[in-house]
């Protein structure tokens, strides 16, 4: 970490790349360590300021995820959120035990000491809370910052150690004035630099990539997603037409898409590009198939192999780029560098026989929205970087049961007139799309008795897809799609609306 920022220690929470995006947005960098990490590690990254996250456990468990002590005496402060506040007061001498009263969800938070980390929040404030378990009696040093009717410790804090902890989620938009208490803690009493931006990070990724590459050559597999479109013009930036990208149209994108990556990467970002249509052997490959996860295998093996073929005709290329972002970082279990290509995206099992020098990983620090903002930072279309989020294989996956080509064009045309229609409305929503459900109904058009398919609607609203809202599109909008998939769209007379929230339900169907 040579950021001067924030370093985040990860108990399992279910929260914890969220506090890291919530850092970055108030402009200080943040990185992610395991709670394994230990103390030297830590220590080396010279982080300004640390934050505990939340985490499933009980930290009076056997077995459960603890760090060593020393993290309060590196001389920076330190936040604990919900486990990571409960965590801090065992290790340092403090009480814990279950509640009476377990507290999930919206819960009102009375401060009673309106200085220092909470003093923005107001004497009642709502916040977020997901717990069981709870400090009954503070560590020495430690002052009870607020409570709520169930929990005699909601917050607490050692002013003169600099050491704090709260068992609600600041990082979630539930609780309010989340964010102020975040920039209290990182601006106020880390004094991080705010000094986190997408043109900056250009910069310095840009002199990063012409260190590691050198006078060598660079190849990357675009699959028409943000990341590695983003990957792509950044590589572009940096070494010019020495990148060569090879694009392999699997046939599952949505209309106009392919032909989009292929106008931009010839003429804005002009770089060598090798476009493959290998959407036959990928339907061949398909035949028969119904199982979700047996078709996300079956087309990522696909690619791979098209990828390898292409590849091997361009002769000898230094090193191998990809459009890895944080998230995929983290899941792995990989927060430090990669010797070795590892299985990431579309590009996932690429072996590391095919000889280069080098795994290049321009995004690897980047959350998604990040990668979006870096995207127009660097001038690519609008229309591309913010794009609605699009699974690997695509359109194969929103249509259920076996994918033919008749399929995919019935769900791509429907795609389009709604993503024309939610645009042409203003319609706010963070993912919609449409599927080609397996189900086919008897209708009536044109006098004519039909059997056709159904076509489901899906758009929802969320913040971070791990929970998401249905959006109450407005009548006039739905019937005006609707009328224009039957009218435009051969193959279907149905149109359905999903008004499933998740959970229970996934964004995706498949």
């Amino acid at each position: 970490m040579n950021q001067r920022g924030i370093l985040i220690i990860d108990f399992g929470g279910q929260y914890t790349q969220l506090i890291a995006r919530r850092v970055r947005e108030c402009g200080v960098y943040s990185e992610i360590l395991p709670y394994t990490a230990g103390i030297e590690e830590i220590r080396q990254a010279a982080p300004v300021g640390v934050i505990l996250s939340g985490g499933p456990a009980s930290v009076l468990d056997a077995d459960a995820p603890t760090i060593d002590p020393a993290v309060f005496d590196l001389g920076v402060p330190v936040l604990g959120i919900c486990y990571g506040m409960q965590l801090m007061a065992h290790l340092l001498g403090g009480d814990i035990r279950r509640g009476d009263t377990r507290e999930y969800g919206r819960t009102s938070v009375t401060v009673d000491d309106p200085t220092g980390l909470l003093k923005e929040l107001a004497h009642e404030n709502t916040c977020w809370m997901s717990h069981t378990w709870q400090v009954v009696r503070v560590p020495e040093g430690f002052h009870v910052a607020a409570h709520t009717a169930s929990c005699p410790t909601a917050a607490m804090a050692d002013e003169s150690r600099r050491l704090y902890g709260v068992q609600f989620h600041p990082e979630v938009t539930h609780t309010h004035h989340g964010t102020q208490l975040l920039k209290a803690f990182l601006l106020d009493i880390c004094h991080a630099p705010a000094e986190w931006s997408m043109a900056a990070y250009a910069e310095q990724a840009v002199k990063a990539i012409r260190a590691q590459v050198g006078e060598g050559t660079v190849l990357l597999g675009l699959s028409g997603g943000v990341d590695s479109a983003v990957a792509a013009a950044l590589l572009q930036r940096a070494i010019g037409k020495r990148l060569t990208c090879v694009y392999i149209d699997h046939g599952f994108m949505r209309a106009g898409e392919s032909d989009q990556v292929e106008e931009v990467f010839t003429r804005t970002f002009p770089v060598n590009l090798v476009r493959v249509d290998a959407s036959s052997r990928f339907f061949h490959a398909l035949e028969g198939v119904i199982e979700p996860e047996e078709k996300r295998h079956i087309i990522g093996r696909e690619f791979v192999e098209a990828f390898k073929e292409a590849s091997a005709k361009l002769g000898r290329l230094d090193h191998f780029a990809q459009g890895t972002i944080y998230p995929d970082v983290i899941e792995s279990g990989q927060v430090k560098g990669s010797a070795v290509i590892k299985s990431h995206h579309n590009v996932g099992g690429l072996p590391a026989e095919l000889g280069f020098t080098s795994l290049v990983e321009p995004l690897r620090m980047l959350f998604k929205d990040e990668v979006r903002r870096l995207g127009l930072t660097l001038g690519l279309p609008e229309t591309l970087v913010n794009r609605q989020p699009f699974p690997g294989p695509g359109l194969a996956i929103r249509v259920i049961g076996e994918v033919t080509p008749e399929k995919v064009r019935i769900v791509r045309e429907s795609d389009r007139i709604l993503r024309e229609e939610v645009a042409a409305a203003g319609v706010k929503a963070s993912q919609y799309f449409t599927v080609l459900t397996n189900a086919k109904s008897v209708g009536v058009m044109g006098d004519e008795r039909t059997y056709a398919y159904a076509i489901a609607i899906r758009a929802v609203t969320t913040d971070d897809f791990m929970t998401a809202d249905v959006v109450r599109m407005p009548w006039e909008v739905l019937d005006r799609i609707t009328a224009r998939i039957i009218g435009e769209v051969n193959g279907c007379n149905r149109v359905l609306y999903d008004v499933t929230t998740k959970p229970p339900a996934s964004i995706e169907w498949e």
